[in-house]
Protein backbone atom coordinates (compact mmCIF):
# COMPACT_ATOMS: atom_id res chain seq x y z
CA UNK A 1 0.00 0.00 0.00
CA UNK A 2 2.78 2.62 0.95
CA UNK A 3 4.41 1.63 -2.64
CA UNK A 4 1.60 2.22 -4.41
CA UNK A 5 0.68 5.79 -2.75
CA UNK A 6 4.74 6.81 -3.33
CA UNK A 7 5.93 8.64 -6.36
CA UNK A 8 6.95 6.17 -9.00
CA UNK A 9 10.72 7.55 -8.59
CA UNK A 10 10.22 7.54 -5.21
CA UNK A 11 9.46 3.99 -5.03
CA UNK A 12 11.59 2.48 -7.20
CA UNK A 13 14.37 4.38 -5.59
CA UNK A 14 13.02 2.72 -2.12
CA UNK A 15 12.98 -0.68 -3.82
CA UNK A 16 16.55 -0.49 -5.11
CA UNK A 17 17.59 0.53 -1.74
CA UNK A 18 16.01 -2.36 0.14
CA UNK A 19 17.12 -5.17 -2.74
CA UNK A 20 21.03 -3.71 -1.79
CA UNK A 21 20.81 -3.48 2.19
CA UNK A 22 23.62 -4.55 3.87
CA UNK A 23 23.57 -6.71 6.65
CA UNK A 24 23.31 -4.98 9.63
CA UNK A 25 26.55 -5.97 11.99
CA UNK A 26 26.41 -8.59 14.71
CA UNK A 27 26.79 -6.87 17.76
CA UNK A 28 24.22 -4.46 16.99
CA UNK A 29 21.57 -7.37 16.04
CA UNK A 30 22.73 -9.72 19.73
CA UNK A 31 22.10 -6.23 21.66
CA UNK A 32 18.63 -5.61 19.78
CA UNK A 33 17.91 -8.75 20.43
CA UNK A 34 18.69 -9.28 23.91
CA UNK A 35 16.64 -5.95 24.44
CA UNK A 36 13.67 -7.72 23.00
CA UNK A 37 13.79 -11.02 24.40
CA UNK A 38 14.06 -9.24 27.67
CA UNK A 39 11.42 -6.97 26.85
CA UNK A 40 8.98 -9.25 24.76
CA UNK A 41 9.80 -12.52 23.48
CA UNK A 42 11.79 -15.46 24.64
CA UNK A 43 12.78 -16.97 21.58
CA UNK A 44 13.66 -13.74 18.86
CA UNK A 45 16.84 -16.01 18.19
CA UNK A 46 15.09 -18.25 15.83
CA UNK A 47 14.21 -15.69 13.71
CA UNK A 48 16.56 -15.39 10.74
CA UNK A 49 17.54 -12.29 7.80
CA UNK A 50 15.73 -13.03 5.26
CA UNK A 51 16.73 -12.39 0.94
CA UNK A 52 15.89 -8.91 -0.02
CA UNK A 53 14.20 -10.49 -3.14
CA UNK A 54 11.57 -12.19 -1.05
CA UNK A 55 10.67 -9.56 1.23
CA UNK A 56 10.10 -7.40 -2.35
CA UNK A 57 8.35 -10.26 -3.95
CA UNK A 58 5.97 -10.77 -1.07
CA UNK A 59 5.30 -6.85 -1.02
CA UNK A 60 4.38 -6.88 -5.03
CA UNK A 61 2.20 -10.21 -4.27
CA UNK A 62 0.21 -7.34 -1.98
CA UNK A 63 -0.10 -4.77 -4.69
CA UNK A 64 -3.15 -4.22 -7.00
CA UNK A 65 -2.31 -5.09 -10.78
CA UNK A 66 -1.84 -1.97 -11.79
CA UNK A 67 0.65 -1.06 -9.33
CA UNK A 68 2.50 -4.46 -9.57
CA UNK A 69 2.98 -4.02 -13.32
CA UNK A 70 3.99 -0.42 -12.97
CA UNK A 71 6.57 -1.09 -10.07
CA UNK A 72 8.15 -4.39 -12.73
CA UNK A 73 8.22 -2.31 -15.82
CA UNK A 74 10.30 0.41 -14.02
CA UNK A 75 12.35 -2.64 -12.12
CA UNK A 76 13.01 -4.10 -15.64
CA UNK A 77 14.26 -1.08 -17.14
CA UNK A 78 16.66 -0.10 -14.09
CA UNK A 79 17.93 -3.77 -12.94
CA UNK A 80 16.03 -6.82 -15.22
CA UNK A 81 17.94 -9.19 -13.23
CA UNK A 82 16.65 -8.39 -9.56
CA UNK A 83 12.88 -7.51 -11.47
CA UNK A 84 13.20 -11.29 -12.78
CA UNK A 85 14.74 -12.72 -9.37
CA UNK A 86 11.51 -11.36 -8.54
CA UNK A 87 8.78 -12.43 -10.88
CA UNK A 88 10.26 -15.84 -10.10
CA UNK A 89 9.63 -15.56 -6.40
CA UNK A 90 6.04 -14.05 -6.45
CA UNK A 91 2.65 -16.40 -6.34
CA UNK A 92 0.10 -15.07 -8.28
CA UNK A 93 -3.49 -15.48 -8.83
CA UNK A 94 -2.76 -16.98 -12.46
CA UNK A 95 -0.01 -19.65 -10.63
CA UNK A 96 -3.07 -21.22 -8.74
CA UNK A 97 -3.79 -23.27 -11.73
CA UNK A 98 -0.75 -25.08 -10.46
CA UNK A 99 -2.40 -27.02 -7.63
CA UNK A 100 -2.99 -30.51 -7.93
CA UNK A 101 -6.86 -31.59 -8.26
CA UNK A 102 -7.35 -32.53 -4.30
CA UNK A 103 -5.64 -28.94 -3.43
CA UNK A 104 -7.88 -27.10 -5.90
CA UNK A 105 -10.74 -28.61 -4.37
CA UNK A 106 -9.77 -27.81 -1.29
CA UNK A 107 -9.27 -24.00 -1.77
CA UNK A 108 -12.83 -23.77 -3.13
CA UNK A 109 -14.31 -25.48 -0.68
CA UNK A 110 -13.05 -22.39 1.46
CA UNK A 111 -14.21 -19.67 -0.52
CA UNK A 112 -16.93 -17.38 -0.89
CA UNK A 113 -18.63 -18.14 -4.27
CA UNK A 114 -19.38 -14.72 -4.98
CA UNK A 115 -15.17 -14.13 -4.52
CA UNK A 116 -14.78 -16.81 -6.91
CA UNK A 117 -16.77 -15.56 -9.51
CA UNK A 118 -15.42 -12.07 -9.46
CA UNK A 119 -12.09 -13.07 -9.35
CA UNK A 120 -12.51 -15.59 -12.83
CA UNK A 121 -14.27 -12.65 -13.73
CA UNK A 122 -11.19 -11.33 -16.03
CA UNK A 123 -9.09 -14.59 -15.56
CA UNK A 124 -7.85 -16.24 -18.61
CA UNK A 125 -9.58 -19.02 -20.51
CA UNK A 126 -6.39 -21.69 -18.92
CA UNK A 127 -7.16 -20.06 -15.40
CA UNK A 128 -10.97 -20.52 -15.69
CA UNK A 129 -10.91 -23.93 -17.21
CA UNK A 130 -8.84 -24.85 -14.09
CA UNK A 131 -10.86 -23.76 -11.87
CA UNK A 132 -14.19 -25.31 -13.77
CA UNK A 133 -12.36 -28.63 -14.22
CA UNK A 134 -12.04 -29.00 -10.69
CA UNK A 135 -16.52 -28.84 -10.19
CA UNK A 136 -19.07 -30.51 -11.01
CA UNK A 137 -20.50 -29.84 -14.32
CA UNK A 138 -23.82 -28.44 -12.59
CA UNK A 139 -21.79 -26.48 -9.79
CA UNK A 140 -19.39 -24.63 -12.53
CA UNK A 141 -22.46 -24.03 -14.94
CA UNK A 142 -23.96 -22.11 -12.09
CA UNK A 143 -20.52 -20.88 -11.05
CA UNK A 144 -20.79 -19.39 -15.45
CA UNK A 145 -24.37 -18.06 -14.75
CA UNK A 146 -23.27 -16.20 -11.82
CA UNK A 147 -20.59 -14.69 -13.74
CA UNK A 148 -22.61 -13.45 -16.44
CA UNK A 149 -25.28 -12.25 -14.21
CA UNK A 150 -22.55 -9.60 -12.35
CA UNK A 151 -22.26 -7.52 -15.48
CA UNK A 152 -19.29 -5.49 -15.68
CA UNK A 153 -17.02 -5.36 -12.74
CA UNK A 154 -14.62 -3.01 -11.41
CA UNK A 155 -11.20 -3.96 -12.32
CA UNK A 156 -10.05 -3.11 -8.20
CA UNK A 157 -12.77 -5.86 -6.94
CA UNK A 158 -11.49 -8.38 -9.36
CA UNK A 159 -8.07 -7.80 -8.04
CA UNK A 160 -9.26 -7.96 -5.08
CA UNK A 161 -11.04 -11.27 -5.02
CA UNK A 162 -7.86 -12.90 -6.90
CA UNK A 163 -5.73 -11.68 -3.84
CA UNK A 164 -7.73 -13.01 -1.78
CA UNK A 165 -8.12 -16.42 -3.05
CA UNK A 166 -4.12 -16.04 -3.40
CA UNK A 167 -4.24 -15.40 0.05
CA UNK A 168 -6.41 -18.15 1.17
CA UNK A 169 -3.80 -20.62 -0.76
CA UNK A 170 -1.10 -19.42 0.85
CA UNK A 171 -2.47 -19.50 4.59
CA UNK A 172 -4.34 -23.09 3.63
CA UNK A 173 -0.83 -24.43 2.98
CA UNK A 174 0.73 -22.84 5.87
CA UNK A 175 -1.71 -24.84 7.39
CA UNK A 176 -0.57 -28.18 5.48
CA UNK A 177 -4.52 -28.57 3.77
CA UNK A 178 -3.08 -27.56 0.63
CA UNK A 179 0.63 -27.88 -1.50
CA UNK A 180 1.49 -24.70 -3.47
CA UNK A 181 4.09 -24.97 -6.34
CA UNK A 182 5.66 -22.92 -8.22
CA UNK A 183 6.58 -25.22 -11.42
CA UNK A 184 4.75 -28.52 -11.31
CA UNK A 185 7.51 -30.20 -13.11
CA UNK A 186 10.06 -29.94 -10.57
CA UNK A 187 7.39 -31.11 -7.68
CA UNK A 188 5.95 -34.16 -9.07
CA UNK A 189 4.26 -36.23 -6.31
CA UNK A 190 4.48 -40.21 -6.52
CA UNK A 191 1.41 -42.22 -5.32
Amino acid sequence: RVFAILPEDMALDVINRMLRMEAVQKEVIERVEQTLRTEFMSNLSQTRRRDAHEVMAEIFNNFDRQTETRFITSLEEDNRESAERIKALMFTFDDLVKLDSASAQTLMRHVDKDKLGIALKSANEEVRGFFLGNMSSRAGKMLLDDMAALGPVRLRDVDEAQALLVNLAKDLAAKGEIMLTKNRADDELVY
